[in-house]
């Protein structure tokens, strides 16, 4: 690539979109800011592209994704591909992009089918499956803070593109122009080869949400926030048709606003997302707070205790409604025969004891949801899709059914009163029939721990890093030895395609897992330990300590 004052030169030279010209204009006397934002192309990684929206090569803006979608225009000519849907979340620009994008694949006489406003991405997987659709494209950055957006790509089976498929239309993005020719507009194709997903394609996904269901809401009363988000008009009317009366949706978080101005960074992983619910809890003496992130496909839980909230992480969430799942369906005579639970390699351990109990197989995947999804389709090429009852990663990223490939955080939503109801019935709380499955299933504890290598400097060390990391593998993991270490790059286990991650696991139990975010400058480590309690609090002070020597400043 040039280098990056020649690109900026050249964008200064043939933009003309008004936004871009003036972030160009803005970025001219921070040469540290014009060196992050044009010193590379911007990349796929786990989950499409995600970036800064900016001027720039590496960012966000209507050219790069005209570039990425001319690609993609490109790519389904190539299989004789007809048909594309596309969604937006609520972040500013997200519906502009979206008609950037549906309007670049129409020029190409590729037919769109278009959401009259934002919807959740397990619409968008939806929308696939049953309009039909060869692709589906995804404006979105999930979680990530209000200055980024994103670009998730589908196939046909409504699931995020594999390795393969990623890498090959990633090499024909490569050979994209970004200034090639002007950008398509909206408005000559509307109602034209860009048709609007209608209401009966909106009931039909929520009435294969509720499918799912397994017990009444009722009896509950639950304070919810779709953190200014996608959320926020679907969750509520799915809630209200599974019997939940008791539901107070955070007003200041009510409606799509793409600032956040709430929660700057809406990530239900993180208890800031939490706040506002919590407030307006105390107040009304809610069993359960839950919110979605703005595209609505994760969800973070609270839960009341008796006398406090609890935050609950994605995996003890996880834990409970797989644990409510297999139980109900037992109960109602559901249950398939050697019923599967999927889940990724980072997620905690506690499921496989609990599924050992409950006769499941557990499968492992990579980390991704579209894994789960592809595990999905191919126990329905084996004619066994029904043994699929549950898949979910730790990052609160749930799904029950296959009517989606993707994490669906109104399912989600939607099990978690359920369970808190069917609980309740039985006089108890989350929070005390998670501390029954401890004892029945072991204490197990996890733990993400990150660190920030942000700009050109930061993205080289985190190369680095792993180098050496493959060059002098760890000898232990906190005060235990290893006693086995998995390179995902060069070993293949549980027919697994390669991926930049490191395992390793301890004497003791412990289990570290090592690797780049796909979609944010960051080195993910998970941390997963087993013992009383005041076993795990040492053996997490010692890996913590460990890890801020090895990626620490």
């Amino acid at each position: 690539m040039a280098d990056y004052k020649q690109q900026y030169q050249l964008w200064l030279e043939k933009a003309v979109d008004e936004s871009v010209r003036e972030s160009l204009l803005k970025m001219q006397d921070n040469d540290e800011n014009m060196q992050d934002a044009f010193y590379k192309d911007i990349e796929f990684g786990t989950a499409g592209m995600r970036g800064i929206m900016e001027a720039g090569t590496n960012r966000i803006n209507v050219y790069t994704l005209f570039r990425a979608t001319t690609g993609v225009a490109l790519y389904m000519k190539r299989y004789n591909m007809t048909s594309c849907a596309i969604t937006y979340d609520s972040r500013n620009n997200s519906r502009m992009f979206s008609q950037v994008v549906s309007a670049t694949l129409a020029s190409h006489g590729i037919k769109v089918y278009f959401t009259r406003e934002c919807m959740p991405t397990p619409y968008l997987s939806f929308m696939v499956r049953n309009y039909h659709t060869d692709m589906g494209i995804n404006i979105t950055a999930s979680h990530n803070a209000s200055p980024y957006n994103g670009y998730k790509v589908y196939d046909s089976e409504g699931c995020q593109l594999t390795d393969d498929a990623a890498n090959e239309l990633t090499a024909v993005i490569e050979g994209v122009d970004p200034f090639q020719s002007p950008i398509p507009r909206f408005a000559d194709y509307e109602n034209g080869l860009i048709v609007y997903s209608d209401e009966e394609m909106e009931e039909r996904y929520k009435q294969s949400v509720i499918a799912q269901g397994l017990n009444s809401a009722e009896g509950i009363k639950a304070v919810y926030s779709p953190l200014n988000g996608a959320g926020y008009r679907v969750v509520p009317e799915v809630l209200k048709r599974v019997g939940l009366d008791g539901l107070t949706v955070v007003p200041e978080q009510a409606y799509p606003d793409g600032n956040f101005p709430t929660c700057p960074y809406p990530n239900p992983e993180k208890k800031e997302a939490l706040t506002l619910a919590l407030n307006l809890a105390n107040s009304h003496v809610a069993d359960v707070v839950f919110a979605n992130d703005p595209d609505c496909d994760r969800l973070g839980v609270a839960v009341y205790d008796g006398e406090k909230y609890v935050i609950l992480t994605g995996n003890e969430v996880g834990v409970l409604l797989c644990d409510y799942i297999l139980t109900s369906m037992k109960q109602q005579g559901k249950l398939p025969q050697n019923p599967v639970v999927v889940k990724t390699i980072v997620t905690t351990l506690m499921i496989d004891a609990l599924c050992s109990k409950r006769g499941a197989q557990v499968i492992d995947v990579l980390t991704g949801f579209k894994y789960i999804g592809n595990t999905i389709k191919k126990l329905e090429d084996k004619g066994e899709e029904n043994r699929f009852v549950f898949g979910f990663e730790e990052s609160c990223g749930y799904l029950k059914g296959s009517y989606v490939r993707d994490k669906d955080g109104v399912v989600a939503a939607m099990l978690l009163c359920q369970c808190v109801a069917y609980y309740k019935k039985q006089g108890k709380t989350l929070v005390q029939r998670l501390q029954e499955l401890r004892e029945e299933l072991g204490n197990f504890v996890q733990q993400t721990v990150s660190y920030t290598f942000s700009g050109v400097e930061g993205a080289q060390r985190k190369e680095q890093l792993f180098v050496q990391l493959r060059k002098m593998p760890l000898e232990s993991v906190g005060n235990g030895k290893v006693v086995a270490c998995c390179d995902f790059l060069t070993q293949t286990q549980y027919d697994l395609p390669k991926s930049n991650v490191l395992r390793y696991n301890s004497d003791d139990g412990s289990q570290l897992i090592l690797r780049p975010s796909g979609t944010e400058p960051l080195i993910k480590c998970y941390i997963s330990v087993r013992g009383t309690d005041s076993e795990v609090s040492e053996k997490l002070a010692a890996i913590k300590k460990q890890l801020d020597d090895i990626f620490g400043e």
